[in-house]
């Protein structure tokens, strides 16, 4: 059965992808993002400011006119600016958090009294969120919060049959980017592929909720020592 398919950030690589999984399972899907971008995966896409009370109410009420209702919510829409707290001006840092937090609070609160028993919302969070990255003040505290925004959701609208879980990836790029992959088990950076299917089966996964699940190669479970130079892992190791 088609559902209807609500993300928010569509524009981005790992949106268009999510809204490329949706539609080739046959779900209808209208995105959202600042620019309006239609993509060739979605129904209708929308301009609108999803971190303000008013976009997020809008993008939920639109959808529910153009597909009829609402089963599945993905909030991935983020902005990262990359300076050490010191140097973070106060507007990097409100962007930081409503572009991020904000775009994931306020669509959730709308959704919430149309989702039917069975709904689900998928948040896209982040490793950044337990593990510290060099320069990310305003992104870790903003992906941090929406992992507990999640956790709170899924305690408060499980009784009403609502599952809320989130993603977290690590690095999301290409292959052109070996020079990252070090310390990741699966020897590659992820895709944005990668953190579509993950989506997908969080969006159906009917006993799940609360989760956070990890799309990072297996680099949160890796100890320091997986960092280290192959010619210091082989003196250390003798491998």
């Amino acid at each position: 059965m088609s559902r209807a398919v609500l993300l928010i950030g569509s524009s981005s690589p790992i949106g268009q992808a999510i809204a490329g999984a949706f539609a080739e399972a046959g779900d209808r899907v209208v995105g959202v993002s600042l620019e309006g971008d239609s993509g060739p995966h979605l129904v209708e896409g929308l301009a609108l400011d999803a971190g303000t009370e008013e976009g997020g109410d809008a993008a939920v009420r639109r959808t529910v006119e153009r597909l009829g209702g609402l089963d599945v919510l993905v909030l991935a829409a983020a902005v990262m600016v990359p300076a050490p707290a010191h140097a973070t001006s106060a507007l990097d840092w409100h962007r930081g958090i409503t572009n991020t937090l904000h775009t994931a609070f306020f669509p959730a609160r709308a959704a919430l009294s149309v989702l039917p028993r069975g709904g689900s919302i998928v948040a896209v969070s982040s490793v950044n969120a337990t593990l510290a990255a060099p320069w990310l003040p305003a992104y870790a505290a903003a992906k941090a919060g929406v992992e507990g925004l999640v956790r709170q959701l899924a305690l408060d609208y499980g009784p009403r049959g609502i599952r809320v879980n989130a993603v977290a990836p690590g690095m999301i790029g290409n292959d052109g980017l070996p020079n990252v992959t070090e310390g990741y088990p699966l020897g590659r950076v992820g895709r944005p592929a990668d953190v579509a299917g993950a989506v997908l089966y969080l969006a159906a996964a009917g006993f799940v909720t609360g989760t956070v699940l990890p799309v990072d190669g297996g680099l949160s479970i890796a100890s320091p020592a997986a960092f280290l130079r192959p010619d210091l892992r082989d003196r250390l190791f003798g491998q």
